[in-house]
């Protein structure tokens, strides 16, 4: 049975600095850089045949310092932008209190956690999945039909929108829905991808 597992990057330093991020290329705080490692230290024993990130490097710095943890060694990876975080548009870079004062609390909630109402020349979870799904299925399915445990190292947002697909969660449940930064998320999947089993490997020491 192939295995698929999830990791959201670690702590961007904008997320340090509470600004929305989008498509804007930041690297991982140092927070992040241990949140990666220890990632990595969970998939301790796990193989893997291929690997997918976003084209972002806070994707991409998590996946290499995760896999120097997990002592992976080399494996084909394929970076694509189907992966990024969703594209905040005018918001981006700016800090999300400041944003809530500007355009008020409820109308930045509504684009932060809407279904389909995206930012100002930003995206929606819907845009988002209209270009995550689609990669899904015509790159990721077929290596995991094949058998092969794939790795998937990108965002909330693109992940969110993966995950909606694979678990069936509703538009408005999906919205809900927290993934940690750092934490794999490891599915056993049938020859059929349905789920068989889906547990979070998250940090339990204080």
């Amino acid at each position: 049975m192939p295995q698929l597992v999830l990791i959201r990057h670690g702590q961007s330093q904008w997320n340090l600095e509470n600004r929305f991020t989008g498509w804007i290329d930041i690297p991982l705080s140092p927070k992040g850089e241990e949140e990666a490692r220890l990632a990595g230290e969970k998939l301790k024993g796990y193989k893997f045949d291929k690997v997918y990130t976003s084209v972002l490097q806070r994707a991409i710095q998590t996946y290499e310092i995760a896999k120097e943890a997990a002592g992976l060694g080399n494996l084909p990876v394929e970076k694509d932008k189907a992966l990024n975080e969703r594209m905040y548009g005018d918001l981006q870079g700016l800090n999300k209190d400041e944003t809530r004062k500007k355009f008020g609390d409820e109308q930045v909630h509504i684009w932060r956690r809407s279904y389909d109402i995206p930012p100002p020349n930003g995206e929606s979870l819907k845009d988002t999945a209209a270009r995550v799904l689609p990669y899904y299925h015509e790159k990721i399915e077929p290596d995991l039909k094949a058998g092969k445990n794939i790795l998937i190292v990108a965002h909330g947002n693109s992940l969110r929108a993966l995950m909606m697909y694979m678990e069936n969660i509703s538009k408005e449940d999906i919205l809900k829905l927290e993934i940690p930064t750092g934490a794999p998320i490891v599915y056993e999947l049938d020859n059929e991808l349905k789920i068989m089993s889906k547990k979070e490997l998250i940090e339990t020491t204080t």
